[in-house]
């Protein structure tokens, strides 16, 4: 039974704007990763996996640039699958698995997609258990399908710059929420865990992730398309870039 929270919008706005601190370039990868797609996709309506999808930020912009598309959305958090249930609706298959465990896929109701979305999601998992993932990914795309994965990923060879511009990220990013321009991560979950709908799940969550999920293991992009390259791909790089952060592209 999905959770009926009434004020839906406003919570994903409030989440956009959340994120935004953080990720200020935000619609800038969105937009790259859905350039992409958009290469490959053929006559037929694209098949697309958004992959820890969380409230349905990539479904959503991936609908309005492809209203046909096919949608399935993978999450754990009970809290962010019953945003991204509210506001997609009918519009997108929404699945509950686990994408630590090698078996999480077994929950999707297709076999194959044209691509694999992801977003500032997977840099939880352990090295060996992402490296797995990708493997894992390869082989639910179509032969010339893609995964992007848009993430913290720091250029090695500029380690002086990348030090100092994350400093001035955290500076505005401080002053942002100083301010009351954007909510802090932690001061969402805190309104989230206050709401009638959504307290509930947000203590399910709790128990989900008793110590947190994110060791905030942040790898460079070489070790990303290293990792890609390794599972399998015919083809990787770098689709994106700003700063500290880049989107990875593998083809299969």
């Amino acid at each position: 039974m999905s959770t009926y929270i009434s004020d839906i919008d406003a919570w994903q706005e409030s989440w956009d704007r959340q994120q935004e601190a953080y990720l200020p370039d935000r619609e800038q990868r969105f937009a790259a990763m859905l350039d992409a797609v958009d290469a490959i996709r053929d006559t037929a309506p694209p098949r697309l996996l958004d992959l820890a999808g969380g409230t349905g930020t990539i479904s959503l912009r991936a609908l309005r640039r492809f209203p046909d598309a096919e949608l399935t959305l993978v999450d754990l958090d009970p809290a962010l699958l019953a945003l991204a249930t509210a506001t997609l609706g009918d519009r997108a298959r929404i699945v509950t698995a686990d994408l630590g465990r090698p078996d999480w896929h077994t929950a999707l109701p297709h076999r194959h997609y044209d691509a694999v979305l992801t977003a500032t999601a997977l840099h939880w998992l352990p090295a060996e258990r992402l490296a797995d993932l990708y493997a894992e990914v390869r082989d639910l795309l179509r032969p010339g399908g893609l995964l992007v994965n848009a993430d913290h990923m720091p250029d090695d060879g500029l380690p002086g710059l990348t030090g100092r511009l994350l400093a001035r990220a955290r500076q505005r990013r401080t002053a942002r929420h100083a301010a009351g321009a954007a909510l802090s991560w932690s001061q969402w979950w805190q309104q989230a865990e206050q709401d009638e709908a959504l307290g509930p799940l947000v203590r399910q969550r709790q128990a989900i992730y008793p110590t947190g999920h994110s060791p905030e293991w942040n790898p460079p992009a070489s070790w990303h398309l290293a990792a890609l390259s390794a599972a399998g791909f015919t083809e990787v790089g770098t689709l994106w870039r700003a700063g500290p952060d880049a989107a990875v592209v593998a083809v299969r």
